[in-house]
């Protein structure tokens, strides 16, 4: 008996316990919240200003093992040409589940003391009804996640499944579940997920019926704040296949494709090295196998402050030139323009640290070779040249140290690879091969007519170096001015060296008549 009042006792104790902490933790989240809501702000403003987005947090109601409140995505006050128009917004319903041990948590197994367990769900809104519409009629997303006491948070969200079909129109997906961690502060998280599949079904502006569909979309990455606030990290997508057809008849299929990124901070902390790698198993255009390709380029020593000072600058000239409105719906060429002057006009900032580009390589294969290109350019930072430019190669030695490149062809791929194009152009396969047979061997004589590329070995190439003004063009050495004149172009406004004026002959005295 006196064990049983005991073990009531200790029951009840325990209770009293789990009560406390979960009234005490759920107090904890709602005083974060504010925190939580400005950290958020705070990088949707730096990384994705054109959203023109911000959170905010409304009708909390704490309880003891339970809260409730709604988070709302608003398009930010003044905000023109944004995701979201003035009066529309986005809601998520919030499920709170106290700490230290979240009912959702331990549902799952998951005995890891926390904060809270947050299940976040999507309010059916004119602005969101289009997705519900898709999901029939259900909450398109379910996003489940865990506050860590230090702050850290894990969401895994998942996607359902979608099936939706009006007439023409058809969207079918078979749902993706992903997962995505950030610590307390924002600056570092990742994000792995996949999808298995998804279908689009749409009719084009000329009234063809479109179909697009992939399969096993998978992703992987993480990012991290520099001490310069950029973000560098590691991410990689890859896609088992996409098809594109049009009224039923198969234009292209691509399969196999992987991108993968990544970047780093040298070890002096000053400046960033990345590299792009990509790859595409196969390519077929109605039908017609085009071949496979890959490509890897590496960006070395691009100086980090003079990154973010270019991030910075394009991003508020580009944004001005997004808030003009008036410009974008009358003129949106000339919108265009003025964001690729932001670009261009910024781009000298990146050369500070004097980066390298590679290129090695970009390459083609067929089922008769493989065609590729390598390229290695090493920058100089223009502010530091002094003197008055004179020359063509003076102003592209303020800016180039040196260039590498090589590009060759093997003959019979290239023969093939235009047989496939000439077929999906209507010809018959020997006249194809006729007529690709002709381009070829006509575009490898007029290069070397030209000078421009060799044949060896059944191999059309070239090569191409550059450094001080000189050029070495398939061995041939020749200043850079005789180079650009091989190709009619203008010595980009540079002044023509002067000609030295010929000194008169003294006159030929007459011959006396005899």
């Amino acid at each position: 008996m006196k064990k049983s009042v005991v073990a009531v006792g200790v029951i009840v104790a325990l209770g009293i316990v789990w009560t406390g902490a979960a009234w005490f933790t759920g107090k904890q989240l709602e005083n974060r919240l504010g925190e939580m809501v400005a950290q958020a702000n705070s990088e949707l403003k730096r990384s994705a200003p054109e959203a023109g987005l911000e959170l905010s947090y409304q009708n909390y109601q704490r309880g003891v093992f339970t809260s409730h409140f709604q988070t709302v995505v608003k398009p930010v006050a003044g905000a023109q040409n944004g995701w979201l128009k003035a009066d529309q917004s986005v809601v998520f319903n919030e499920v709170v589940d106290h700490g230290p041990f979240p009912l959702a948590q331990l549902k799952h197994f998951n005995l890891i003391p926390s904060m809270a367990s947050v299940k976040s769900t999507l309010v059916k809104t004119e602005t969101t009804q289009p997705l519900f519409d898709l999901a029939k009629n259900e909450s398109p997303m379910v996003i489940d996640t865990r506050i860590s006491y230090a702050g850290d948070t894990r969401s895994d969200i998942a996607l359902k499944a979608l099936n939706y079909e009006k007439g023409d129109e058809k969207v079918t997906f078979s749902g993706g579940n992903f997962t995505l961690d950030a610590d307390r502060e924002g600056k570092v998280f990742s994000l792995t997920g996949d999808a298995e599949s998804g279908l689009i079904n749409a009719v084009n502006e000329y009234g063809q019926k479109v179909q697009l569909t992939f399969n096993n979309l998978k992703a992987d990455g993480n990012s991290r704040l520099t001490s310069f606030d950029e973000r560098i990290g590691d991410q990689k997508l890859s896609l088992d296949k996409l098809a594109v057809s049009v009224e039923g008849k198969e234009m292209a299929v691509l399969e196999g494709m992987d991108l993968k990124g990544t970047s780093d901070v040298s070890k002096d902390g000053k400046s960033i090295n990345s590299q792009l790698d990509y790859t595409l198993n196969s390519l077929k255009v109605q039908s017609q196998d085009l071949g496979s390709g890959k490509l890897t380029v590496k960006i070395g020593n691009i100086d980090g402050q003079a990154w973010h000072q270019f991030s910075q600058r394009y991003t508020q000239q580009s944004q001005a030139a997004l808030a003009d409105k008036a410009l974008m719906d009358k003129n949106p060429e000339l919108y265009q323009q003025k964001v690729m002057d932001a670009f261009f006009g910024n781009l000298p900032l990146l050369l500070k640290g004097e980066p390298v580009i590679t290129i090695a390589p970009l390459s083609w294969k067929n089922s008769k070779g493989e065609a590729n290109f390598n390229l290695s350019l090493f920058l100089k930072d223009p502010a530091t040249a002094t003197g008055d430019v004179q020359t063509l190669a003076q102003q592209v030695d303020r800016s180039v140290k040196s260039l590498e490149s090589k590009l060759t062809i093997p003959v019979d791929m290239a023969t093939e690879l235009m047989t496939k194009v000439a077929k999906l152009e209507g010809y018959n396969e020997a006249d194809a091969g006729k007529l690709a047979s002709q381009q070829v061997k006509g575009m490898a004589a007029m290069g070397q007519m030209f000078r421009i590329t060799t044949l060896e070995d059944n191999v059309v190439g070239t090569s191409l170096q550059y450094a001080n003004g000189q050029v070495t063009l398939n061995g041939q050495k020749m200043p850079l001015e005789e180079f650009v004149g091989m190709f009619g172009m203008p010595t980009l406004g540079m002044p023509e060296p002067a000609v030295p004026a010929t000194p008169a002959l003294p006159a030929t005295p007459a011959v006396p008549q005899q």
